[in-house]
């Protein structure tokens, strides 16, 4: 009986060799779309506007620049906006902080307590997607007026000092922590909801009682969702401009955000002092990030 030699044996080349290679094509093209929106709406407009932090003014002419390697924007840009900077880092803690501990109860009451209405408390974490950030924003500066519910009870309760809540730090994080909740419930959750049940119950087996099984097993079981949802609050948060405009005050909650959309868009001449302002948050943001990963990191996401 003869036996039939295909073209790749009589070449000596292994048939899983070639699998391998044609696999690998295969995923380098389903890469490309990604990569290419990638460079084209990502990495050519980062490039594009650190070239503008360096450029230069004309003298006389406001708006008119020339390409140039001019550092001292950067200088300039700290020295009279650091406050700025700084109540961007803190109220991004705050609200990331609050976040965090309204999130965490919730996940954990979704992943292990909600029974049949998981999804029920599912669609209502998700449901503000469903209208817009600005809307949802001016909806909170009605809630927090001064002739509103909770003004006038926290009034009545003596607990509100100044008289009011709107165009203060304390409204400007309340929103924040409001709009960006849902990006740290949903990875809590995800992580708590995969958790094996078995891993909880052997600590009740061996003696833990509910706090000390919460510390041991629970929290580090959901701490890369722990890690995501900060990042995922934190980064965005710290950039935002929406809720220091519409529920803070004119200079004391003011964030970079709101300086940077300034430059841009209401000061003449103002393009390379906003994208060196830009390029300081996402470098500030970058390096607590790094530490924060490193000093906090899971295997799953380092």
């Amino acid at each position: 009986m003869t036996t039939a030699v295909t073209t790749t044996e009589r070449k000596g080349v292994d048939p899983d060799v070639i699998e391998a290679r044609r696999s690998q094509r295969l995923a380098h093209l389903l890469l490309l779309p990604g990569l290419l929106w990638l460079v084209v709406f990502f990495v050519v407009p980062v490039v594009q506007l650190f070239t503008v932090s360096l450029q230069s003014d004309f003298p006389g002419y406001p708006g008119y620049y020339y390409r140039d390697l001019n550092l001292g924007n950067y200088v300039d840009a700290l020295v009279e906006f650091w406050p700025h900077l700084l109540r961007s880092l803190l109220f991004g803690a705050l609200a990331t902080f609050f976040a965090f501990v309204l999130a965490y109860p919730l996940a954990y009451a979704m992943a292990f307590k909600a029974g049949r209405w998981r999804s029920v408390m599912l669609i209502c974490v998700i449901a503000p997607f469903f209208t817009s950030f600005i809307l949802r924003t001016i909806a909170w500066r009605q809630i927090l007026a001064d002739d509103g519910v909770v003004a006038n009870v926290l009034s009545t309760l003596h607990l509100l000092p100044g008289g009011r809540i709107t165009e203060t730090w304390v409204a400007v994080v309340a929103g924040l922590t409001y709009n960006f909740l849902p990006f740290m419930v949903l990875p809590i959750y995800a992580s708590l909801e995969r958790a094996d049940p078995r891993v909880l119950e052997a600590g009740g087996d061996l003696y833990a009682n509910g706090l000390t099984t919460f510390a041991r097993v629970t929290l580090p079981m959901s701490m890369p969702g722990v890690l995501a949802g900060t990042l995922l609050t934190f980064i965005p948060a710290s950039g935002d401009y929406v809720n220091a405009e519409l529920l803070g005050s004119d200079r004391s909650t003011k964030m970079v955000g709101n300086v940077i959309e300034s430059q841009f868009f209401k000061v003449p001449g103002g393009y390379d002092t906003a994208a060196a302002l830009s390029f300081t948050l996402m470098a500030l943001i970058l390096v607590l990030v790094f530490f924060y990963v490193r000093r906090f990191g899971t295997e799953e996401l380092v």
